[in-house]
């Protein structure tokens, strides 16, 4: 199992899969159940609203669901917000809730962001 941050869903969605780093292609391709949060559709959405992307989220999930059977968590929300209250590191609310859904499954969250990575230690790139 693996989670997904929102940069990596739009770059594998646009096909820009050669700035994802090998050992991240790996662990993508070697897991069984590839997962985001619900926030990353949220923020997903922020981006297509300012015009920072230009394919409606929605469709995006549904391409990455058919290709690489991309699955949105269900886990209930209160029990991630109840976790996410503890990751006071940062105050972008999509990070907390994104790093928090992963840890509750103490499972890799496949990103780029340095402060995730200094905070989670499953947090995985290079």
């Amino acid at each position: 199992m693996i989670y997904l941050d929102t940069h990596v869903v739009v770059m594998l969605h646009a096909a820009f899969t050669e700035k994802i780093p090998q050992k991240a292609q790996r662990l993508i391709d070697a897991s069984q159940t590839v997962l985001i949060s619900p926030m990353v559709h949220l923020e997903m959405q922020y981006l297509y609203e300012l015009d920072k992307i230009y394919t409606a989220p929605g469709k995006i999930l549904d391409d990455l669901a058919a290709t690489l059977g991309l699955q949105l968590c269900n886990l209930p929300f209160s029990i991630v917000a109840t976790k996410a209250v503890h990751e006071t590191w940062t105050r972008d609310p999509f990070d907390r809730i994104i790093t928090a859904q992963a840890r509750i499954d103490n499972v890799p969250l496949l990103t780029r962001d340095r402060a995730i990575h200094k905070h989670y230690s499953q947090a995985v790139w290079s």
